[in-house]
């Protein structure tokens, strides 16, 4: 009896009708998993401006919001596809202590328990400890990690609608959310390697490029390989410009006063996040990359992807931070040029950092080579994977 049940269940996966818009839930993932990203850029931001002043700022808020509005939304898709499923949901969900979801779903209500967990936390380590060193605290880990859970499974529900439609068929907006979901991913690689990755002083020194190299080509590469789009990598570097572009600009606009001592430097506006990396360059030769070489040779694609990506975006990167440390980029526009009420202003600000104490050599870049080429790798894996989701 079960060897006939099964491929009536796949068969039922892949035939299932598919809503020719995006599911309010899904839209619900998606508008929570930016919410969270933008809260913790604005949160970032007005730790630089302002300082923590009281746990319930705007920015906290806005990650908290993502938290509990995707909590909510997945929660009732589970009760629903549990108690009442129309006959296709309980064949692209699974199960999980008696309970049936999407895989998606379940990764959004776990994410969100952590966050909301990590809330009480992050409160009660501040008021004993006072402010963070690092951007890794113990409770922001447990936050980055809901978060990181939210986002995953915002893009698994889009992907699962993408993936219930033959190639070429259904909404190319599932798509177009999933690259953004990508790009959303990217954000997260920037911001938790702020302190490696973050600012153009950073991109003449060795770590910089082995830094990228391991996280970048892994999102872009399952990009190229799990989303339906004629450029998917591209799509989502562009997406993550916009994010970042848009980040830049509105929180200039913000007026903001630093409210801890000592204030080194005067502050009148929010401090915006570093420009972001060029993504778009290198997310263009990994889309011409994986057209160039077949499926079946993935060990071969994975080296011509490592390879490329480092060798375009070191090219870009390297002169392109030289210019953003110029006066041409001091203005709205780039963003640059804009510090911590708490920094002492000297010329450090107009040079590149450890460039002598961990410098560029070849074999540094081929160290870095190698991260790139086992980072894409494991993009081809799991992309593989992307593209057959359907639960």
């Amino acid at each position: 009896m079960s060897s006939t049940a099964i491929p009536t269940s796949r068969t039922a996966i892949r035939t299932a009708p598919v809503a020719t818009r995006l599911p309010w839930y899904v839209a619900a993932a998606v508008v929570a998993a930016t919410s969270a990203k933008v809260g913790v850029i604005w949160d970032i931001s007005w730790h630089r401006s302002i300082g923590r002043d009281t746990f319930w700022t705007p920015a906290h808020m806005a990650i908290y919001l993502g938290g509990v509005l995707a909590g909510l939304a997945c929660g009732w898709l589970v009760l629903r596809t549990t108690f009442t499923p129309a006959p296709e949901q309980r064949d692209t969900s699974v199960a999980f202590w008696g309970f049936r979801g999407p895989l998606g779903a379940w990764v959004c209500i776990w994410g969100a328990f952590a966050m909301i967990t990590s809330a009480p936390f992050d409160n009660w380590w501040h008021n004993a400890y006072g402010l963070d060193v690092k951007v890794l605290s113990p409770p922001h880990v447990i936050l980055a990690l809901g978060i990181w859970a939210l986002q995953l499974g915002a893009l698994f529900l889009v992907l699962a609608l993408q993936n219930r439609n033959a190639p070429g068929e259904g909404p190319r907006s599932y798509s177009l959310f999933a690259a953004y979901m990508i790009a959303i991913l990217l954000q997260n690689v920037s911001t938790i390697g702020i302190e490696q990755i973050g600012f153009a002083n950073l991109a003449h020194n060795a770590l910089y490029y082995q830094v990228a190299a391991g996280g970048v080509p892994l999102l872009l590469v399952a990009a190229g390989r799990g989303i339906r789009l004629r450029w998917p990598a591209t799509t989502a570097a562009a997406c993550y410009m916009a994010f970042s572009l848009a980040m830049i600009w509105i929180l200039q606009l913000a007026p903001a006063t630093p409210k801890l001592a000592p204030v080194f430097t005067p502050v009148t506006h929010l401090i915006p996040p570093p420009f972001p990396l060029l993504l778009i360059v290198p997310a263009l030769a990994i889309d011409v990359s994986m057209r160039s070489v077949g499926r079946d040779r993935d060990w071969r694609l994975s080296l011509l992807l490592g390879v490329s990506f480092l060798a375009t975006f070191f090219v870009t990167q390297w002169f392109f931070t030289e210019f953003l440390l110029g006066p041409h980029a001091r203005n709205y526009f780039f963003g640059v040029d804009q510090w911590d009420y708490s920094s002492r202003l000297g010329p450090w600000r107009y040079r590149f950092w450890r460039a002598d104490t961990n410098p560029v050599t070849p074999m540094t870049v081929a160290i870095a080579a190698l991260i790139a080429v086992v980072s894409a790798r494991l993009g081809l894996w799991w992309g593989s994977w992307m593209a057959r989701l359907r639960r």
